[in-house]
Parts: C-alpha cells; structure tokens; sequence
C-alpha cells in the first residue's frame, strides 16, 4: 500500500540519490516552487546527490538556464539528465537519417547541436525531403492540439519515416493551462500505423544515460535501491520507476491533482489515491502532497 507523508525528510535513510521530475515537482513552468528547492537543498545537505530527471526535448545546458530563470538554483541539484540529452544520441548516430524534419518551435533548435554548441550531422529539410521525423513539441503549444498535425502524420507513415521523440509526455500544466507535449505527436503518429521511438522516462534510455552520468560524478555505481524517483506523471515518472525496480515518491498535487483531491493545502485523499493508482496498475512506495 503505498504510504502518504508530509515532507521528504519522512522518507526511510539508504537512498543516495534521487531522481526528481521538473514540470510539476520543481516547478510549474512559470516558477519554481521554493518548498521543494529547499527539500532537494536539505537532501544534498545529507549527503545525497540529485538528479534532475526530465522529459524535457532540450539539452541539459539550456535546462539548467531555463531553471534559472524560474528560481531554482544550481544548489538544489547536482546534475541535470533530459529526454533531450538521450534522444540526441540516437540523433547523432544516423539511426533516424541525415535528412530530418523537425517539428516543434524555434525554441527547440538548440536540440541539434551538441554540449559545445557544435551541429550534429544531420540537415533540417521539409518533410518531403527527409528521411526521418524528429518531434520535440508542437509549433504553438499555446493553441495547437495533434490534431492539427493529421496531414503531416499521414504523410510520414505513408512514407515510412521513422519518428524519434524528444519529449514523451503527453500533457504539462503551464501554471493554470494544460499544453500538447511531443508525445501527444508521437501517440497519434503510432495510431496511424507509424513508427515513433521514444527516449525520456518511462524508456530505458534516460534511465541508463542517468546512471552512467551520476555514478561517474560520485565515484562509484550506484544501485537501484539506492535511487528514489519522484514526479507527478504516472505514465512517465512512475511507470519508468516501477520498470527499472526504482522505489517511487508520487506527487499527487501535480498532473493527478483533480483525480486525488489534491491541493495546495491538502490531500491526497487517501481513498482517491488508492481507486486511482489500483486504475493506473502502478503502486508507488509513497504518495506526497507536494514536493517539500
């Protein structure tokens, strides 16, 4: 049964890392939430080292300015992991073509070059010329929905392309507004009869990108009973924990705020929780209003 608490320090000593979700834990997407920088801060503050686990299609670097500029500071954290930086491997080694089309804002381009600002070896062409799909969001995630994208997803399965996805999430709140993500592209690419390929949580990629990255700052291989993943997404953050034998803190207050009456001042509902994690066939060692 999974156990509610009110804060991370309740959590059992033996974890020596944690694998913390952004959208959702750290911040909303318009600012960061200062209770839970100040509980990563406490946990680093013990000994612990944090990684920042996100989904996000852009390279660590841009990651950590964008955090930043929200107000969470480098010291809540000790390395940053994305989707971005996964999928750009499988960019980099030609499995996708040399010739893609990008779809996703202008913002999203920095996914094209590497860690030294240098350009992969590809070429962003139009989809009538490309050999491959690479998804990193919707152009305006502010009003577009995947629907607007039917022409070009029929066009590229039709032409076989193969799709890499940069971002899985389905669905992120913008402080009060729910947006598209890549994955919501990527599913309805899949349900077309195309073929999309994912990188970010709950995939094994990012999870093994992780733990090379955070074993090989701190010296030794860290294990899995001694990682603690926490997000809001039960189909990203838990799911992909449940899937790599991680224990999984849930926070309720995020994506699955309405089903768990879950707010600012209180829930879970304990009751809620249950019907919802038994519906989701996910079982998460703890439940947490939010992060803090």
């Amino acid at each position: 049964m999974t156990r509610i608490i009110e804060s991370l320090d309740d959590i059992a000593p033996g974890y020596q890392v944690l694998y913390c979700d952004l959208w959702g834990c750290l911040h909303d997407g318009v600012r960061a939430y200062p209770e839970a920088v100040a509980a990563l801060e406490r946990f680093r503050a013990r000994g612990g080292a944090v990684v920042l686990l996100t989904n996000s299609p852009r390279p660590a670097a841009n990651v950590a300015r964008q955090l930043e500029a929200l107000g969470a500071p480098a010291s809540c954290y000790d390395l940053i992991v994305s989707s971005g930086d996964a999928a750009q491997e499988a960019l980099a080694s030609g499995r996708f073509g040399r010739r893609v089309h990008h779809v996703g804002p202008e913002r999203d381009l920095a996914f094209f070059r590497d860690a030294e600002g240098r350009p992969f070896d590809v070429e962003l062409v139009p989809i009538e010329e490309a050999e491959g799909i690479v998804c990193t969001g919707l152009f305006d995630d502010a009003t577009e929905t995947p629907e607007d994208y039917r022409a070009l997803i029929l066009h590229g399965k039709t032409r076989g392309l193969r799709l890499l996805c940069a971002n899985p999430d389905i669905v992120v709140d913008v402080g009060e507004k729910r947006i598209y993500c890549a994955g919501a592209i990527a599913e309805a690419y899949a349900a077309a009869g195309g073929e999309s390929f994912y990188f970010g949580k709950p995939h094994p990629p990012i999870y093994g990108l992780a733990r090379r990255r955070i074993s090989g700052k701190l010296g030794f291989e860290v294990t899995p009973e001694e990682i603690l993943a926490i997000g809001d997404g039960v189909a990203t953050d838990i799911l992909g924990a449940m899937g790599e034998n991680l224990d999984a803190l849930f926070v309720t207050g995020g994506l699955a705020a309405g089903d768990t009456a879950t707010t600012a001042n209180a829930g879970p509902d304990p009751a809620l929780l249950a019907t919802f994690l038994r519906e989701a066939r996910l079982a998460p060692l703890m439940a947490i209003r939010r992060l803090r």
